[in-house]
């Protein structure tokens, strides 16, 4: 099997993305240069593969233990450790990015949360509390899970927007099916929220579903 160093220099992932950019790469490809050498004979990017199989992909690696990656075969505590500190640095800068962001379109939530909610297997409903200019104040993880009318109360949605006397708030939750449609109880919840919003004064800008690929939003569809 030949060795990275032997391949073409336009197929290696680092000489490609010095050349090309980081877009042009594929998972596999950004992976192996974080990973730099492969293990057990094979090339690292047969190790950025198989790891990526193994997970589930990029969000399954992020959110595997760290006992979870040291059960990969190849892949040591060095490695691990470059792993997760690239992630880390990615929310990083995501964290920093969010400052500057108004949050005056249900496009803009679902630019900022699709890379957060994308591929999870449970439902998860957040809480943007927003100040006058639409600007981001906390962020607010309400309930994971089977999400019902009993979990998502409008107690539980105001008690923080009250408390950091928030000008608006978003609610926005994922849809693991990949399907952003709302079902019953989601418009339920809602109107419910709406009238919660309407007697404190707390505007409710939107209530944003997010998918794969694509968004419901309950504000450009007139439901609220």
């Amino acid at each position: 099997m030949k060795s990275l160093k032997e391949w073409p220099e336009t197929e290696r992932p680092r000489e490609r993305l010095l050349k090309e950019g980081t877009q042009n790469l594929s998972d596999a490809q950004l992976l192996a240069i974080i990973l730099r050498t492969g293990s057990n004979g094979k090339t690292v990017i047969d190790t950025a593969v198989e790891l990526l199989n193994k997970f589930g992909g990029l969000k399954g690696i992020e959110e595997a233990s760290m006992k979870e990656l040291q059960s990969f075969k190849g892949v040591g505590k060095a490695k691990i450790a470059q792993i997760k500190a690239s992630f880390e640095l990615g929310r990083r800068v995501l964290s920093q990015t969010v400052e500057e962001k108004t949050f005056n379109s249900a496009r803009i939530v679902y630019d900022y949360f699709f890379p957060k909610l994308h591929g999870l297997k449970k439902e998860v409903f957040i809480t943007l509390l927003l100040n006058t200019k639409l600007k981001l104040i906390r962020e607010i993880k309400i309930a994971e899970g089977i999400l019902t009318q009993a979990v998502i109360h409008p107690r539980e949605i105001f008690k923080d927007a009250v408390k950091e006397s928030a000008y608006a708030l978003v609610v926005v939750h994922n849809h693991p099916s990949g399907d952003p449609s709302p079902s019953e109880q989601d418009i339920e919840i809602t109107k419910k929220l709406k009238k919660a919003s309407d007697i404190l004064e707390i505007a409710l800008l939107d209530h944003v579903i997010i998918g794969n690929g694509r968004y419901f939003s309950m504000k450009e569809q007139k439901i609220i």
